[in-house]
């Protein structure tokens, strides 16, 4: 497994990945040293999130091999259909995945997704349309939800 930590706009993020995939990517809550040399395998997750955190980027196009269970993997990719700059409650994520009893379950495996930004589980919010629970709390969730926003404040001057 190799690994590395950037810098971004949200704060400290780890990645690491193996010949498989992008495994995980994840918020630090501390400040931690920043990787001198990227390896190989992590350069293009890392331009990738370059690009996003720019605006320059709106879908990821990573290898990506997050470790679960079966039915956490189908909430995760259900998640990368999430288009970018829209948001979706756990109740319409439910009924897509054609159980709208599960809604426990799939926030549960919401909330376990290893790989932030890239399967995008801030998308997801409560059916009133408040936000709910963010593994790397409400003020990042609400710091991504604001920087996909389609309809960004204009300046007046």
């Amino acid at each position: 497994m190799q690994e590395c930590i950037i810098h971004t706009p949200i704060g400290y993020t780890k990645i690491t990945a193996d010949i498989d995939g992008i495994a995980s990517i994840s918020i630090l809550n501390s400040e931690e040293t920043i990787t001198a040399i990227v390896p190989e395998l992590l350069k293009d997750c890392v331009y990738q999130l370059q690009e996003y955190f720019e605006g320059k980027r709106e879908e990821f196009h990573l290898r990506l091999n997050p470790q679960g269970t079966d039915f956490q993997k189908t909430v995760w990719k259900a998640l990368q259909n999430i288009p970018h700059g829209t948001r979706i409650s756990y109740l319409e994520l439910s009924k897509k995945l054609g159980d709208i009893k599960a809604v426990r379950a799939v926030a549960n495996a919401n909330g376990k997704n290893p790989i932030w930004i890239v399967i995008p589980c801030h998308r997801v919010i409560g059916s009133d349309g408040s936000l709910t629970g963010y593994a790397g709390g409400l003020a990042i969730k609400q710091w991504l939800l604001n920087h996909e926003n389609p309809l960004k404040q204009q300046s007046l001057f």
